[in-house]
């Protein structure tokens, strides 16, 4: 097992890109390019970041350590974000994939009533590389049977847990997408109605879900409204090629707590 210190420096290198702002509806709001050094001192002890983006002041930062907000998986991918849900308190949390050159990140944040507010989009490529994109993601591009391995890591840092997983997608006669997850020996069988770029669970007014369709194959999974008294999740997804998809999973409890942080790589059956 690499340590979390080890995991965080698979993101060394100078990252460009940009940072998109959307509205909860999908709205584009702006776009930001962006270019982001992180850079290993004292043979890796330290790291520096450097975040430019056109029209602000310049972000920089050094670790030597890492805070209890922050998880990494052995590729590099990680999630940052609030380790408790408070009362009247805004909140969010950010999940990042890390594939061969490219990161793809996505930022969910809510408002102090518990609404989502804003998803900030962050795409980027190791300079130097090819900057290869993905379209914007379509249902039709997630229809049908998925396989895959999921890692479910702890803030508290036990053992990780491995498992299999299986999702299957499909539309029924009236348009409705059923989705049926199996994981851990347990199967969750919901539907969501689709209305354009956005998928919304929508069976239990409470706890409605709503999936919001992003460019690069990228797709984010927030509750429509985060509140205590109720465990929810944030989620991101991204579609790298068309049969290989990731997803991760921020989970919290009923008490507002963060629990676990859960990466899920899976392909489609052909």
């Amino acid at each position: 097992m690499k340590s979390q210190w080890e995991c965080f420096l698979q993101n060394l290198g100078v990252w460009e890109g940009s940072f998109t702002n959307f509205s909860p509806q999908g709205t584009l709001l702006n776009d930001t390019p962006s270019r982001l050094s992180l850079e290993g001192l004292n043979n890796n002890q330290t790291v520096r970041l450097t975040l430019c983006r056109s029209g602000r002041d310049d972000l920089v930062k050094e670790y030597s350590s890492l805070g209890r907000s922050l998880l990494f998986f052995e590729n590099g991918s990680f999630s940052e974000g609030l380790i408790q849900l408070g009362p009247f308190s805004e909140f969010g949390g950010e999940l990042a994939f890390v594939h061969e050159n490219r990161r793809l990140r996505l930022v969910q944040l809510f408002d102090n009533t518990g609404q989502l507010k804003e998803l900030i989009l962050i795409r980027e490529h190791l300079a130097g590389t090819p900057a290869a994109e993905s379209p914007t993601l379509q249902i039709n591009d997630l229809l049908g049977e998925w396989q895959g391995q999921a890692v479910t890591i702890y803030p508290d840092w036990r053992s990780p847990d491995t498992y299999s997983t299986t999702l299957k997608l499909q539309l029924d006669n009236a348009g409705q997408l059923i989705q049926s997850t199996s994981f851990a020996e347990r199967t969750i069988t919901s539907t969501a109605t689709i209305k354009g770029s956005i998928v919304l669970f929508d069976q239990n007014p409470e706890k409605q879900v709503q999936v919001l369709f992003l460019p690069d194959g990228a797709s984010a999974t927030s509750p429509v409204k985060v509140q205590l008294r109720q465990p929810f999740f944030i989620e991101v997804g991204w579609l790298i090629q068309p049969n290989l998809r990731q997803r991760m999973i921020r989970s919290y409890n009923e008490k507002g707590e963060w629990v676990s942080l859960t990466l899920v790589t899976e392909e489609r059956k052909l």
